[in-house]
């Protein structure tokens, strides 16, 4: 069972920076993609941001294209999502994910979850 554990939520103000972090458990962490989904409150869960397993290829959703970062340490198990430019849309809880993928239709689907960590941007 692989185990994902997500850190560096919290509340931030409007234009600030929050960066979260992702430990997993597995050791083939290395070879595999990651991601990261988020769910505000009354909506669905949305893809954020992917990275395939050496950090050669990554995806962002429209809504946080030049100001949100992904990337990985393969070393260390880790996956990062750096957040600049805060704004009160981004609050939500924030998943990490093992094994995002695209299933069509707009879906995005992942094998593991993290348990979430919550973000508060105030206006």
């Amino acid at each position: 069972q692989v185990q994902l554990v997500e850190t560096g939520g919290g509340l931030v103000q409007a234009g600030g920076s929050l960066r979260l972090s992702c430990t997993a458990s597995e050791r083939a962490f290395s070879s595999t993609p990651m991601g990261w989904f988020r769910q505000a409150p009354g909506k669905e869960r949305d893809i954020v941001a992917t990275i395939a397993w050496n950090g050669g290829l990554t995806y962002y959703a429209d809504s946080v294209k030049g100001r949100f970062t992904i990337s990985r340490d393969n070393a260390k198990n880790t996956v990062y999502l750096q957040m600049n430019s805060l704004k009160p849309e981004d609050t939500a809880v924030y998943y990490c994910t093992e094994g995002p993928r695209n299933v069509g239709g707009g879906r995005w689907e992942a094998d593991y979850w993290g348990q979430g960590t919550q973000v508060i941007v105030s206006s």
